[in-house]
Formats: C-alpha cells, structure tokens, sequence
C-alpha cells in the first residue's frame, strides 16, 4: 500500500490522480472520532476495497458508514459512491 511520500532526497514525492491502494478504514459515520479514533475502525484495507465494502451494503444503510483514508481525508456516502462510478476504479 502506499503511505505518505517519503522526503528522502525529495523525488517524486507528489502523486496525481487518486490512489487506489491507500491506507483506509471504514468507520461508523456517528463514532465520534476524538483521541482514540484509530481503534474504531470496523474495517481496514485499502482505499478500492474500503469502497467496495461499503458498495456492498443496501442503499439505505451507506449513510451509516464513511471511510477514514490515510492523511486524515474523511470520505462520506457521496464521495464514496462517486469513486466507486469512476472509469478507473479498481473492480476486483
């Protein structure tokens, strides 16, 4: 999975375009967050499989999850299901 760049000899640190295998966690979407939010994740994977899961649920139950990617970005129903519409995402 990727992870933050690496600032060694500070080469290609910046990618574009969404990284698919990114670190991520799905979280339910009420937990509160707060100091302890690493141990709640339900789920972790990486960012195509976070997504993938909560594809899986009914459509009426996405807005209880959202997923938690590396580097803090906090993905709800919307943005995961745009993702999940996208030429390029990764269908297993």
């Amino acid at each position: 999975m990727t992870d933050h760049p690496s600032t060694f000899k500070a080469e290609d640190t910046t990618q574009t375009g969404i990284q698919w295998d990114d670190r991520a966690e799905i979280h339910h979407s009420d937990d509160g967050q707060g100091l302890f939010d690493g141990g709640k994740g339900l789920r972790g994977g990486t960012l195509a499989e976070m997504i993938s899961q909560v594809m899986a649920y009914p459509p009426e139950e996405r807005d209880r999850f959202v997923i938690q990617k590396a580097g803090d970005h906090r993905l709800t129903r919307g943005e995961i299901e745009s993702l999940a519409a996208r030429d390029d995402f990764p269908r297993s």
